[in-house]
């Protein structure tokens, strides 16, 4: 029976009742060493599996703490039959957790995604409960695998529940659960069978201080030695009540349980194997079972509690710890599990011991177990008796742990190899990783300026740091990177479009700058994944609305089809930002919170911040004030332009001309951004606001710079929007006329709206009214597709004053599709096309249940009951 925990049964019971119900779920139960979180594990799957629910458990193990994927192997294994069912690039990256492959893992959240898809996969046939105790002790791989799977549950049937100590294991997002301390009549009852004098029971009580654990180590302990009481912890004094149990026990006893806890993860036959080198045998764990410290079957060895195993090992001294691990290594057949117990045998550097560490740590590297990969890499130097060798084995370390999400781990890593050598190759090979850390860190410029600093003592890496460089140089604003950049690529014989092209144009020599982005364009259509990736961004360069709305969904649909999960919320932050200048505002909110779903469920967190910049630009064009500001407020500086760009607009359209020109002036700066597309965008919004303040000349020279890209670019909606421009400074009508026909090619209906209400204003001041009403009816037909209030009033009134009498505030018509949640349009969209729900599901990275809860969930407010009634709707 369990004393004092009726609130947390209750959550528990709560939380597998919802799973029964079709609800997922998952909880983290949190707390110090003893206080029964294995308890209430115990209590809840007792009673899951009595209500027919299938259970999986795993138990983190301190040993295996940096296993690639251990504690996935052990959760698995039993279900692994399964596999063939997932979608491929999923199931390959769980063949090669549970060691059936070894194909490399790109991704390494493509390993949560697939134990998301199995749970769900196994909740078909009923619910299901996953049950993780001593989540503290997980591997990182293990853990990222989990949470990711926990954040995404839905409608899957899916319960888990995390068991963790105060330490260790940060779930955010994640509900938590503090089981609290027993009170004195519960503390009472759980000693009630011990038999103890109230005056010895009283005393237990206040030492135990509520702690269950302690109350029955301590009360066994009193019973049998009345006078024990040593003033620490609870946590070290059931240790040290541990360790006395142990150290009555016989030698070879003692030995043997040294075996358990260095061992880890109960393998008898392995700890029987390498015991037997030290003349310890099965017979020698007769004692500790019958003291109750552990519990033996057929094949394995598991102790009744964590500590005690803790206890065995701290317990004995070096030399003996040293000899098991040894022993242990020696006796394996998996090299991981080798590899496992070599560090710990091994006190002074060691070649071959440590070329198996890298051996391992490429092996854990190629599963996308980065962190444990850093770790062996780690070991390996620490055991690497060459200095050079050592410093590249750092240096790798670095580079894992930079791709297992730490960058503080990173720089340190990178610092200590540094100090370790002198020698320019290895500070060459250090670069990259070095650059990318700072450059996360916001040391953007000096992230440039090391990489061109050091290409050249890099044998093959001199193309790709300069490329890399040039980048950091841009977004950092230094222009003189991006220029030193393109100049040495093309010494190298390397020159890249790309790069050449943006060293022009922080020159202002359009002209040849952004032809050089036309043919990284052209070049990266049908090349490599790297060229695609630069003709992306050559194409929103230029301005080319076309080719990178293009680009951008083919990356989007890369991504998911590859598995691709880190980098799917750039892709999809790329095509919500095109989405947004093509006027579909929906997609791109549903873009976006696609992105931030992702990027929160895999720890990305800046990532988050930026994605603000999108919906902050469409609630500036709706006129949502405190929406726009809100979201503006939390985008990094590096998407100052974005941000800045979208409260601008928001001025503008509320008439403060001045604060709207003032920002955009400010914004601008001199760095190499002002060349964007979006930064060259907001040129019209200065231009308008100083003719509106009646001060034009404050915007002549930005003017003059986007004509002259907009000239180069050839883009129709730029060449509009350039007209626009000069019609508004010079009120010359045929820039107006040559606008109105260039948005006619363009696809950007916001500034095709703009241009029409501007030309509308001037022919109403020309006393052509008729004609200036037909322009701003366009206009206003525009703003209302796109929910652009304050742009609408604006039209209204210049109707109004046209001698439009009929013109009045309505209501914008409702969409249908705006009843749905950005998830369920996405899931609508799909399964319209034709997509079955399993399809739908490997696509959006969700489960197949939670894809027929988002259908089931949209049918009643789309007016359908079938997917056949959905194919006939317009979904556009």
């Amino acid at each position: 029976m369990l004393y004092g925990r009726s609130t947390e049964l209750a959550a528990l019971d709560e939380l597998t009742a919802g799973a029964r119900e079709g609800r997922s779920g998952a909880l983290v139960l949190r707390g110090e060493a003893g206080i029964g979180k294995t308890a209430l594990l115990d209590r809840t799957a007792q009673s899951a599996s009595a209500s027919g629910m299938r259970v999986l458990r795993v138990t983190g193990v301190e040993p295996e703490a940096d296993l690639a994927f251990g504690g996935l192997v052990q959760l698995l294994w039993p279900v692994q039959d399964r596999l063939d069912g997932l979608p491929e690039p999923q199931a390959d990256a769980l063949r090669a957790v549970l060691g059936a492959t070894r194909p490399p893992t790109r991704d390494r959240f493509l390993t949560g995604l697939a134990v998301l898809t199995l749970l769900a996969d196994l909740a078909e046939q009923g619910p299901l409960l996953c049950l993780v105790d001593d989540a503290q002790w997980l591997d990182q791989a293990t853990s990222d695998a989990l949470l990711f799977a926990a954040r995404r549950l839905a409608a899957e049937q899916v319960a888990m529940v995390f068991a963790t100590r105060d330490e260790g294991f940060a779930a955010p997002g994640l509900t938590e659960l503090r089981p609290s301390r027993l009170d004195t009549g519960d503390a009472v009852s759980l000693l009630a069978d011990l038999g103890l004098p109230p005056a010895l029971r009283d005393q237990v009580i206040a030492e135990s201080a509520g702690n269950p654990l302690a109350l029955i180590e301590f009360g066994a302990a009193r019973r049998d030695d009345p006078g024990s009481f040593t003033p620490v912890t609870v946590a070290d004094r059931v240790l040290s009540s541990y360790r006395t149990q142990i150290a009555a026990l016989p030698e070879k006893t003692r030995l043997a349980l040294l075996f358990a806890a260095a061992e880890g993860r109960g393998d008898l036959p392995l700890q029987m194997k390498a015991a037997r080198t030290l003349g310890v045998g099965l017979e020698d764990l007769e004692d500790a079972e019958r003291a109750g410290l552990i519990q033996v079957t057929e094949s394995t060895v598991v102790f009744r509690h964590p500590l005690i195993g803790t206890a065995a090992y701290q317990g004995a001294v070096l030399a003996r710890r040293i000899a098991v691990h040894q022993a242990l290594a020696d006796a394996a057949d998996d090299p991981d599990c080798r590899a496992r117990h070599l560090p710990l045998a091994t006190t002074s550097p060691d070649d071959e011991v440590a070329s198996e560490l890298v051996a391992a740590a490429e092996r854990a590297a190629d599963r996308s177990a980065y962190a444990a990969a850093s770790l062996l890499h780690q070991q390996a130097a620490r055991l690497t008796p060459d200095r050079r060798a050592q410093v590249r084995r750092l240096t790798d370390a670095a580079t894992c742990a930079l791709n297992a999400g730490h960058a503080g781990q990173a720089r340190d890593l990178t610092e200590q190899a540094e100090r370790s050598s002198p020698e320019p190759e290895d500070l060459a090979r250090l670069a990259p990783v070095r650059a990318a850390v700072m450059f996360e860190s916001g040391e953007r410029r000096e992230a440039a300026r090391l990489l061109l600093r050091t290409h050249a003592a890099g044998p093959g890496l001199g193309p790709a740091m300069l490329r890399t460089g040039a980048t950091y140089g841009w977004f950092a604003g230094d222009a003189d990177s991006v220029r030193e950049a393109a100049e040495r690529l093309a010494s190298l014989g390397e020159a890249d479009p790309m790069v050449e092209g943006m060293a022009h144009l922080v020159d202002d020599d359009y002209a040849r700058g952004l032809p050089l982005l036309e043919r990284a364009v052209a070049a990266g259509q049908d090349g490599s994944d790297a060229a695609r990736t630069r003709a992306l961004h050559s194409a929103i360069l230029l301005g080319d609305d076309a080719a990178a709305m293009e680009l951008a969904a083919a990356e989007v649909a890369r991504c998911r089809a590859q598995g691709l999960i880190g980098a799917l919320p750039q892709a999809l932050h790329l095509l919500a930002e095109r989405q947004v200048l093509a006027g579909a505002h929906r997609d791109a909110e549903a873009s976006v919170a696609e992105a931030v779903e992702i990027a929160r469920d895999t720890g990305l967190r800046e990532r988050v911040a930026w994605l603000g910049g999108v919906p902050a630009r469409i609630a500036a064009i709706e006129g949502d004030e405190r929406r726009c500001r809100d979201l503006v407020r939390d985008v990094p500086d590096v998407g100052r332009v974005a941000g800045e760009s979208a409260l601008s607009l928001l001025e503008l359209a509320r008439g403060d001309y001045e604060a709207a020109l003032g920002r955009l002036e400010t914004a601008a700066g001199p760095g190499p951004q002002r060349h964007m597309a979006m930064a060259m965008a907001t040129v019209a919004d200065q231009v308008e606001a100083a003719v509106r303040l009646g001060q034009p000349g404050r915007a002549e020279r930005p003017m003059r710079a986007f004509e002259a890209w907009a000239r180069a670019g050839r883009q129709p909606w730029a060449l509009a929007v350039a007209h626009r421009c000069r019609a508004l400074v010079d009120g010359r009508e045929e820039d107006y006329r040559e606008a109105v026909r260039l948005h006619g090619q363009g696809r950007r209906p916001f500034e095709r709206a703009r241009t029409a209400l501007l030309y509308g204003e001037w022919l109403r001041r020309a006393r052509r009214r008729s004609e200036a009403r037909d322009t701003l009816r366009s206009a206003l037909e525009d703003f209302e597709g796109l929910r652009a209030v304050p742009w609408a009033e604006r039209a209204r009134a210049e109707l109004r004053a046209a001698g439009d009498a009929t013109t009045s505030a309505k209501a914008t018509a409702e969409n249908v599709l705006d009843r749905l949640t950005p998830q369920e349009l996405q899931v609508v969209r799909l399964a319209a096309d034709g997509n079955s729900s399993r399809e739908i599901a490997a696509q959006l990275f969700l489960s197949r249940r939670t894809v027929e809860h988002h259908l089931y969930k949209a049918y009643p407010k789309l007016g359908v009951g079938s997917r056949r009634e959905l194919a006939r709707l317009n979904l556009v």
